[in-house]
């Protein structure tokens, strides 16, 4: 089986862990999910998106049946998990835990943040997706809550966010950047003006990696790549959304214990 390339975080390089966040690089799906599209609620055929997640989870080590990814839904709501779930049953949030050796755990995203996080010494591992709602509502921290119910220690947590849209592709209009600054107007560092009157640039990666140092884990990284930008290996939905494209890919992140 081909292995798809797949980037890395130096921080999840720990003893037991496997990690992969994956490009749009060594799949077989064609058009506009060229070509390792891993989005089973996409419109690509379903044969494809099978094989493309067989091959992400052989670069991760574990059979097809044993990468999970749930149904995404915007929320701030994380599961632990211990065993495979049938295809049709799917749970609904965005962040899994587990302590389970050889079960991978996925997330997936065009734009939104993936992040996937290792506390090498308790074993416990966690992934969870993060769009501005999801981080705005608290979808790191209960990732993190849901961990240290499974014995990790915050001090020991080791968080890496990957591919996500950028400061600079990112324009938002004036009620979405008000809801941030009712919540904390120090959140104002986190836009900048936008060429249109009225909008805003939003740092969703800044955000994201404010939410995540807060919390005092062990390490935080970001490999800092905009989805919007680097078509040659991201999937984005607003990019998608900008050209009237049909359809688009989705990126898939996932960590196992080894």
């Amino acid at each position: 089986m081909t292995v798809p390339p797949a980037l890395t975080a130096q921080n999840l390089g720990l003893p037991g862990v496997r990690h992969a966040f994956f490009t749009r690089e060594g799949g077989v799906s064609e058009g506009v999910y060229g070509s390792l599209n891993g989005g089973v609620g996409s419109k690509d055929a379903p044969e494809r998106v099978a094989e493309n997640r067989a091959r992400m989870a052989a670069r991760v080590g574990v059979p097809a049946e044993r990468l999970l990814v749930p149904f995404q839904i915007h929320s701030a709501d994380a599961l632990t998990v211990d065993a495979p779930w049938a295809p049709d049953e799917r749970p609904r949030c965005d962040g899994l835990v587990t302590r389970e050796v050889s079960l991978a755990l996925g997330v997936t995203g065009a734009d939104c943040g993936m992040l996937l996080f290792a506390d090498a010494r308790a074993g416990v591992i966690g992934a969870c997706h993060a769009g501005w709602k999801g981080a705005f509502t608290g979808m790191i921290e209960a990732t993190v809550a849901a961990m240290e119910a499974q014995g990790a220690r915050r001090g020991d947590i080791h968080i890496a966010l990957g591919p996500a849209i950028g400061a600079q592709s990112y324009e938002v209009g004036p009620e979405f950047s008000e809801r941030f600054l009712e919540e904390d107007k120090a959140y104002a560092r986190f836009f900048a003006p936008s060429p249109r009157d009225g909008h805003a640039m939003f740092d969703l990666q800044g955000f994201i990696a404010h939410r995540a140092e807060r919390l005092e884990v062990a390490s935080f990284e970001r490999l800092g790549i905009d989805t919007y930008a680097d078509e040659a290996r991201c999937y984005s939905y607003r990019r998608c959304t900008h050209r009237g494209e049909p359809d688009y890919g989705r990126l898939v992140s996932a960590i196992a214990l080894a």
